[in-house]
């Protein structure tokens, strides 16, 4: 399908009206497909058929014509003869790190299987392996699937959903990585990603965090030609998700590493370059050829592919440039003194603070200071060991780590919670915006990673509370859910001057719809600060400044990029004491 496009700076309906009457009066009303409104012109998309006509009767240049996502050609795999079907193929470079961008349920697992020979590709039908090479003769994708076809290739995958890993291995962590360590590198490899504490534990008694750096170090500890890495930052704090991505680099020296992320300052700092997936998830993806990761990355958040002439999004994704400035004027749900928990070797302290009613406040610490503990308080899920809130509020809480109790359907779990779920105002606000109509008949046993933490983040928002508190709700979403997640969670705080309290790891999510910060300082296990909820650029220069990082603004989309360390702008942004939100 494709669309024509008016480029209202060029266009001269008045002008174009005397000079080519015919084709293009100055106002129409009807069944036209070009037509004005206030002297402005406007495609009426539903009529436009890109015969390309418009294109070369204007005179001004000002109509092109844009594709729209749709299947091309002959597919590398389809399922079935009605099944998914995947369109090209990303290309693993020796000696760089090659990064995938796009949405969930697009095909990059099928791409995997095939680059690493588990999955022959079969060209949408029965073909054969001479078939396959004959297709992609002479490109370098050809070579590599030939020497998968000749079992040349050695490959080793991270799987994406790392809560699975000890249903099917039992032991401690030293066992599993023994086991994967065929380059002699483990002992470096633990080094680097902070696992000396944790070999005598067993696998089944891990955080999520520590369960994916024990992922990561074992797939790079084997010896492969072809790596594989299906998201690496879920569960990782920041500094954590940076030293995975050195590692990486280093690890890709000499082999070829692709990475599937959707942590965009961690895929930015972490690859080369990057190949973008769109499509129809579930139906059919596109996967194009590599693009430079700046450019990549910033056509991707625009929704428009020039090289492809394809928009993929009717709406771009943009940031803002400088942190939220006004103070809301509102009444105070909860303030609340000083309080602290005790555990066998943990101590949480929490400095007194005030949560406003409709406010979003997220929540940044290094994993292992007390997060998660800090807000079940909070909302009264545990007492503190000193201190106490007497605030009588219903709470609505989300976990960090979700597990479906039940076989019961979506669409039957959120009835059970809400009574609204048949009003256009739910139906608009959280159904559609996070895609739950495709998952509504769909038992919560059936739901991937991926659709549970959508359907936990409505569920969690539909209760009927006070104060809403969710613990990692970006985990396992694309880029584009995260940023829908975000606007709902903001709108719903808005809309319904309700509070909700955020913990994430995604400084882009948290900026996003967070209003204030909470900050956690103090040492990993051993002892956490919570401070007093602070405005963003206060929260954003004491979060990044303990951990060395800064942040510089791609010059055209205004993205937070982190900046290399000891750069031009990584000192002099240390010096101005503005960590995030400098303009480059």
């Amino acid at each position: 399908m494709r669309i024509a496009v008016v480029n209202r700076d060029r266009c001269q309906p008045r002008k174009c009206a005397r000079e080519c009457e015919y084709f293009c009066p100055p106002v129409r009303t009807g069944d036209e497909t070009i037509v004005f409104v206030d002297d402005k012109p406007v495609i009426t998309e539903n009529l436009c058929v890109g015969c390309g006509i418009c294109v070369r009767k204007c005179p001004f240049g000002a109509i092109t014509i844009t594709n729209l996502p749709e299947e091309i050609g002959a597919p590398v795999h389809r399922y079935g003869s009605n099944g998914f079907a995947l369109y090209g193929l990303p290309i693993p470079v020796e000696g760089k790190v090659t990064g995938i961008l796009g949405p969930n349920g697009i095909g990059k697992s099928t791409a995997v299987a095939i680059l690493s020979g588990l999955l022959r590709p079969n060209l949408g039908k029965d073909a054969t392996w001479d078939e396959v090479l004959e297709r992609f003769a002479g490109s370098a994708i050809g070579d590599y699937l030939k020497k998968v076809a000749e079992k040349g290739v050695r490959t080793a995958y991270k799987p994406q959903y790392i809560d699975r890993i000890p249903k099917s291995y039992r032991g401690s962590v030293r066992e599993l990585l023994k086991r994967t360590n065929e380059r002699g590198e483990l002992d470096a490899l633990v080094d680097r990603l902070g696992l000396s504490h944790l070999l005598d534990r067993e696998i089944d008694s891990l955080s999520g965090g520590e369960l994916q750096r024990v992922a990561i170090a074992a797939t790079a500890a084997r010896d492969a030609d072809f790596y594989f890495f299906d998201e690496i930052s879920p569960y990782l704090d920041i500094n954590q998700r940076i030293l995975a991505a050195r590692m990486l680099q280093d690890l890709a020296s000499n082999k070829a590493v692709m990475v599937v992320e959707h942590d965009l300052a961690l895929l930015d700092l972490l690859a080369e370059s990057v190949h973008l997936a769109y499509g129809t998830p579930g139906a059919y993806g596109v996967i194009t050829r590599p693009k430079g990761i700046r450019v990549g990355i910033n056509q991707y958040l625009r929704g428009f592919l020039p090289e492809e002439n394809v928009r993929i999004r009717s709406e771009s994704i943009e940031f803002e440039v400088h942190a939220p400035r006004d103070e809301k004027d509102v009444p105070v749900l909860v303030e609340y003194g000083e309080f602290s928990k005790s555990y066998n070797g943990f101590e949480l302290s929490a400095m007194p603070g005030v949560i406003r009613r409709s406010e979003v406040v997220g929540i940044l610490g290094p994993n292992g200071i007390g997060k998660s503990t800090y807000i079940k308080i909070l909302g009264g899920i545990e007492k503190p060991t000193n201190g106490r809130i007497d605030a009588k509020l219903k709470i609505s809480y989300k976990p960090q780590y979700l597990k479906a109790e039940s076989d019961v359907t979506v669409e039957a779990l959120l009835r059970s919670i809400t009574p609204d779920f048949d009003s256009s105002y739910y139906q608009s606000e959280f159904v559609k915006p996070l895609a739950l109509d495709r998952l509504l008949d769909q038992s919560m046993t059936e739901l991937s990673g991926g659709e549970l933490q959508r359907v936990a983040i409505i569920a969690c928002l539909s209760m009927d509370a006070d104060l809403y508190l969710l613990d990692e709700p970006s985990a396992h979403l694309d880029v584009e859910q995260r940023m829908m997640a975000a606007r709902v969670m903001r709108r719903f705080a808005e809309s319904t001057e309700r509070s909700v309290v955020v913990v994430d790891h995604d400084i882009y999510l948290i900026d996003m719809l967070s209003e204030r910060l909470i900050v956690f300082e103090g040492k990993p296990g051993v002892r956490g600060i919570a401070n007093p909820p602070c405005d963003m650029r206060e929260g954003m220069n004491k979060f990044l400044s303990a951990i060395g990082i800064t942040f510089r603004r791609d010059e055209d989309t205004k993205r937070p990029r982190v900046n290399k360390p000891g750069s031009k702008l990584d000192r002099a942004q240390r010096e101005m004491g503005e960590y995030y939100y400098a303009l480059s």
